[in-house]
């Protein structure tokens, strides 16, 4: 049964004669003077809107009004569909269908606002009468005589200042939108239209703020209150004053009561309902900022500011809430033990990415999104130190020529530098002599990565670290094997990852999906990976970097299985890292401060950062099955390039 015939059904007798009863009652006149008086009224109303619908030619085309979109927020989600944030500007609103709308609702709002919708057309002649005489006798304006349909104009074409014109032009629009909707789509249109208080536009994000529910939902004793908050949102909140809404909530239940929708059993289980506040949800800060805003900074590059704040988008990200909130805990506890280390106003970023999907799994910009929101994670170009030199020894594994058992020296060498000699050095001052490639890595030896650099050609190394989506500016001088540049954490996880894949790479993304408010999909970012690296060549850094954990200077990052990675520590102890792989995931910790300053004397990647990857790590993994790396045996090695250039 449609909500107008249940409505009509329950309307007593006295409906058919809309003025008589608000008449009698005032006790001003009776009889036959009732009859004239309310056609004379009717006659000057009608009248006087044909005279002055030639003035008002140039009110909008409400047939447009079929395809008006309202401003909805954008809500961003978790993996598994928990709301993160919603995002907004003036209205915090969701738009949803006529039938998910409590029928206690719609009955408390036609009773509070506009009790003979059904049948009017748009403009109820006795409503203004009424509403003249109340105005007439209170000596200004008290009440408007506004119907729904006019109402619902004045929010979508007209401005909101009391004028006569502006109350004409109302009822010339309304006459005209109920000739192109039907009356269940104006109710519906300004359900979802009305401001609520607090920031909440239309029925669903006020339902949720003040009764923490759907509106589908709503109890007859809800329905009411919200009801009567429309004329004065915030002076009728129940967060501002509870008693004067319950005031406010009776006085809608007794009109509902008389017009014979609700029975006295109903009224009076709504009055005694105990009434649950939820809590003010507009502008409510995220509880994962870092991830939340990365999020909409990427929609507003795509789409557009706009089309973010008011386009109600449903966006998928690809982090879990709870591995987030132990991501953070996890970072704000050792933001405490380094201090205590003597590694004040230290910040750490943290990121993790399944190298399978290339999706992040946790990003984690700093030690207080509170204190500082910007994203060390994305924003901050750090030097990394020795966990550059993967993309050199890879580079040299591409292009066939070396294995991880080729010997190179570790012995003192020089290489003209403008107009000075650069001489590398190890972090010890000392060299080793004839060492392997794997043993040059694991124990993070300067000096062979330069070697090494330079014989299968800088320039070579930097197209490795442009295929894994480095992209900071790179020069190719002889130091940079050294990681002499600048990048983000984002950048070394997402490239690390891509070796962890053997050379498989999808685009890093926080975002898995995002639809508009009717479920039209406008971004996908199913996977969909591209060989980019030689697979052998990958699974044989991915072989080496196992050495450099269990022998070498990742050895505090050991766990339960086995990992593949590398640490870091730039000159001066400025910056120190630790990235390191399972099959199933991939992590990099950055750690340093935000001035660039040293921050202890012999702070490094291996001593201090690697216990909190593995710390991590464990938490990460828990439940995960352990899996092996596969093995360069099972790829074919690359042919050796000829006549290699630099």
């Amino acid at each position: 049964m449609s909500l107008s015939n249940t409505v009509e059904q329950q309307q007593p007798e006295i409906q058919t004669s809309p003025n008589f009863e608000f008449w009698r009652q005032v006790g001003l006149i009776t009889g036959g003077t009732l009859f004239s008086i309310i056609m004379l009224a009717s006659s000057l109303v009608a009248g006087g809107l044909v005279g002055l619908a030639i003035s008002f030619r140039n009110l909008p085309e409400v047939r447009q009004i079929r395809n008006l979109s309202p401003a909805e927020t954008t809500y961003i989600y978790d993996i598994k569909g928990k709301l993160l944030v919603g995002i907004h500007g003036e209205a915090n609103r969701k738009v949803v269908p006529l039938d998910k709308i409590s029928p206690n609702l719609k009955r408390a709002v036609l009773a509070s606002e506009d009790s003979y919708f059904y049948n009017h057309h748009g403009v109820d002649p006795g409503g203004i009468g009424r509403a003249a005489l109340v105005n007439w006798i209170a000596g200004g304006v008290k009440e408007g005589g506004s119907t729904i349909t006019m109402q619902l104009v004045k929010n979508l074409f007209l401005s909101h200042k009391r004028a006569f014109t502006r109350k004409v032009a109302e009822a010339i629009l309304a006459i005209r939108v109920e000739q192109v909707l039907s009356k269940e789509r104006i109710l519906e249109m300004y359900l979802n239209e009305v401001y609520w208080g607090h920031n909440n536009y239309g029925v669903e994000t006020a339902a949720g703020t003040y009764f923490d529910k759907s509106a589908e939902n709503l109890t007859l004793g809800e329905s009411a209150m919200m009801a009567g908050l429309i004329q004065a949102p915030e002076q009728f909140s129940p967060f501002v004053n509870l008693n004067l809404a319950k005031q406010k909530q009776k006085v809608v239940l007794e009109r509902m009561l008389k017009l014979k929708w609700i029975n006295r059993q109903e009224y009076d289980n709504a009055i005694n309902q105990e009434i649950k506040l939820g809590k003010i949800k507009s502008f409510q800060p995220s509880k994962h900022p870092y991830v939340t805003n990365t999020v909409a900074q990427e929609l507003i590059q795509k789409f557009g500011r706009d089309a973010v704040l008011k386009g109600g988008m449903q966006v998928q990200t690809t982090v879990d809430a709870d591995f987030q909130a132990m991501a953070e805990s996890t970072i704000k506890k050792w933001h405490k033990t380094l201090e205590s280390q003597g590694l004040n106003k230290n910040q750490i970023a943290l990121v993790a990415i399944d190298p399978r999907t290339h999706f992040i799994k946790a990003l984690v910009g700093g030690v207080d999104s509170k204190a500082s929101e910007f994203n060390r994670v994305t924003q901050a170009f750090r030097q990394p130190g020795s966990s550059f030199k993967p993309f050199v020894y890879y580079t040299a594994f591409a292009s066939g020529k070396f294995t991880p058992d080729t010997t190179v020296l570790d012995t003192p060498v020089s290489y003209p530098d403008n107009d000075t000699q650069y001489s590398p050095r190890n972090y010890d001052n000392s060299f080793k002599g004839a060492i392997p490639i794997r043993t040059a890595l694991a124990l993070s030896r300067n000096v062979p990565a330069v070697k090494i650099g330079k014989a299968v050609g800088i320039n070579k190394v930097i197209a490795t670290c442009r295929t894994l989506g480095i992209m900071s500016p790179m020069e190719p001088v002889t130091s940079l094997p050294l990681g002499a540049i600048g990048v983000t954490p984002l950048e070394m996880a997402s490239a690390y990852a891509t070796f962890a894949n053997y050379g498989w790479q999808s685009p890093p993304t926080l975002i898995a999906r995002v639809t508009d408010s009717s479920g039209n999909v406008l971004l996908d970012n199913t996977p969909k990976p591209r060989l980019v690296l030689d697979p052998w060549a990958s699974a044989t850094i991915l072989d080496v970097m196992q050495t450099a954990v269990k022998q070498g200077t990742g050895r505090g990052a050991i766990i339960d299985r086995p990992v593949a990675g590398k640490t870091g520590t730039t000159s001066s102890e400025k910056d120190i890292w630790f990235i390191g792989s399972v099959p199933q995931l991939t992590t990099a910790i950055w750690v340093g401060r935000d001035n660039n300053t040293q921050l202890v004397r012999g702070a490094t990647g291996g001593g201090m950062v690697t216990p909190i990857w593995r710390d991590f790590m464990l938490k990460a993994l828990k439940g995960v099955p352990i899996e092996n790396f596969k093995t360069p045996s099972k790829f074919s090695r690359p042919k050796p390039i000829k006549n290699t250039k630099n």
